[in-house]
């Protein structure tokens, strides 16, 4: 569920009147928002807080005493003096000040050895219009730490200076890695161009605030919905009732998209891979695909048409050497079929055999370029949001699901509720990415799950993978490589299953 601000307000009141004291919330918040920070800053550092007067400022300073338990440093950026914030924060604040170093300036200041968090608790929800001159100071100190310390900015609950219903940004608004977002998703959060201030989406539920009026027809993927959708094996089950996944994919020069999206639907449950290639590059990809992989040589790519598959894959590296019989195979197949890379360009340059398939189980993952090209068929889409395009895209197609790739990937099938992803970043803008994500999207196909939820579990599980590989393998993520999602695709997995943001 999405909503407005107002919305949140009103769900908020509600939880008033039966009872649920404001300290109470604030409490269960602080609490949620210091385990977001032990997510993506694992190891204690220097947390510096930047507090307005509001309870925003009291969420933060919660999450403070919280971690202040596991060692973290204190720091504070006060926009006012103590004693004229909100009664709960000045509470809070006279608490913990004895462990609160008050700085003047973070440009100067030299931080302990370690990682540096920034708290972002200067404007909640309730803010309207542009930032005073006081906050605006302390914003573009948030980001110029960010820029120069490479701190973490962390926002609670909307990044102060977004606007919470329209996404736009005043001059100065903070810049967030992390946007750890309190009991429900904000509109604005989603909008187009918001996700520069937004970061990554952290949901932090509050159970007295679950109740809310909202947008049904879109959603943030959590956890809380991702893992009812995620298969469940039983006991007995064998390799064949795991799913038979066939990927067409690989070209001279273009083997290592055959391998990664090999390797994605492996690493997500499938239970036999075969990768089907011409004979020209056989003898190539056989030495150097994964050893669970079964690497077919074909005359002619139709031939797919004939195997027993549970879902098919088209597109990582393939070139257009065979335009044809790629183009028979996409009209052709009954089985779930992944639509990707140069599959997606044919279907661009052959628009009714696109119209054709819109009845069938296609699921296209384009990226913006991608996009681009297919949208020269559709005239009067310029000005349309990412979301108007995916619905647009999908609405006369019922079967078709459409994955539109980027920093929020948004996901449209007819008649279901739009899906925004929340995972990933920026370490994941390299090479081979699109590749895992094929292969992950053909395995949980091949396992009977609906094409919709397929996109919605891919996503959110190459975009934890990718956060989880920065953790595990103690690398930045300008060091991240699309193996490396692979390899961590089994970790993401289990966090789905036992819980994280």
């Amino acid at each position: 569920m999405i909503v407005t601000c107002r919305q949140m307000q009103q769900c908020e009141e509600a939880a008033f009147a039966r009872g649920v004291s404001a300290a109470a919330l604030m409490e269960e918040a602080g609490r949620g928002i210091a385990d977001v920070v032990r997510q993506f800053a694992p190891q204690p550092g220097s947390l510096v807080l930047f507090l307005g007067k509001g309870n925003n400022a009291g969420d933060a300073l919660v999450t403070a005493r919280e971690l202040a338990a596991d060692g973290w440093k204190l720091h504070a950026r006060l926009s006012c003096a103590p004693e004229t914030m909100k009664e709960l924060p000045r509470r809070h604040f006279a608490a913990i000040h004895s462990h609160v170093r008050v700085l003047e300036d973070t440009a100067t200041f030299e931080f302990a050895t370690g990682p540096v968090v920034s708290l972002d608790g200067l404007l909640g929800i309730g803010a309207q219009g542009t930032m005073s001159q006081e906050l605006r100071t302390l914003a573009r100190e948030m980001n110029t730490l960010r820029t120069r310390r490479h701190a973490l900015t962390i926002a609670m609950d909307i990044p102060s200076g977004l606007d919470g219903d329209h996404g736009d940004a005043c001059e100065d608004a903070v810049e967030a890695d992390v946007t750890a977002v309190v009991a429900q998703v904000k509109a604005g959060l989603l909008e187009d161009g918001a996700d520069h201030h937004v970061g990554r989406i952290a949901l932090v539920p509050l159970g007295e605030l679950s109740r809310c009026a909202g947008d049904l027809t879109a959603l943030t993927l959590t956890p809380g919905i991702l893992r009812s959708w995620l298969p469940r094996r039983a006991y007995g089950m064998h390799k064949g009732e795991a799913g038979r996944v066939g990927i067409i994919a690989g070209s001279r020069g273009f083997l290592g998209a055959a391998e990664l999206a090999c390797r994605g639907a492996l690493r997500t449950g499938a239970g036999l891979v075969t990768l089907l290639v011409k004979e020209d590059v056989y003898p190539l990809v056989a030495s150097r695909a994964p050893a669970e992989v079964m690497v077919k040589p074909v005359d002619d790519y139709r031939e797919a048409l004939e195997m027993r598959l549970d879902a098919l894959a088209l597109g990582p590296g393939l070139g257009f050497d065979h335009e044809k019989e790629i183009l028979e195979v996409l009209k052709e197949s009954k089985a779930p079929t992944i639509v990707d890379a140069d599959a997606l360009t044919m279907l661009a340059q052959n628009p009714h055999v696109l119209d054709q398939t819109g009845m069938l189980p296609r699921l296209l993952t384009p990226h913006p370029g991608e996009l681009d090209r297919l949208l020269r068929n559709f005239p009067g889409w310029h000005g349309m949001s990412r979301r108007k395009v995916t619905e647009a895209l999908t609405e006369p197609a019922p079967g078709r699901t459409l994955l539109l790739k980027g920093a929020r990937t948004v996901i449209s099938t007819h008649d279901q509720p739009t899906l925004f992803n929340t995972t990933g970043h920026p370490g994941m803008a390299s090479g081979g990415m699109g590749d895992v994500l094929t292969g992950v999207c053909a395995a949980f196909a091949a396992q009977d799950v609906p094409l919709h939820h397929t996109a919605g579990l891919s996503a959110w599980l190459c975009g934890r993978a990718a956060e989880t590989a920065l953790t595990t393998k103690r690398i930045a993520g300008e060091s991240l490589c699309a193996g490396d999602v692979a390899a961590h695709l089994g970790g993401a997995l289990l966090d789905l299953k036992h819980g994280c943001f």
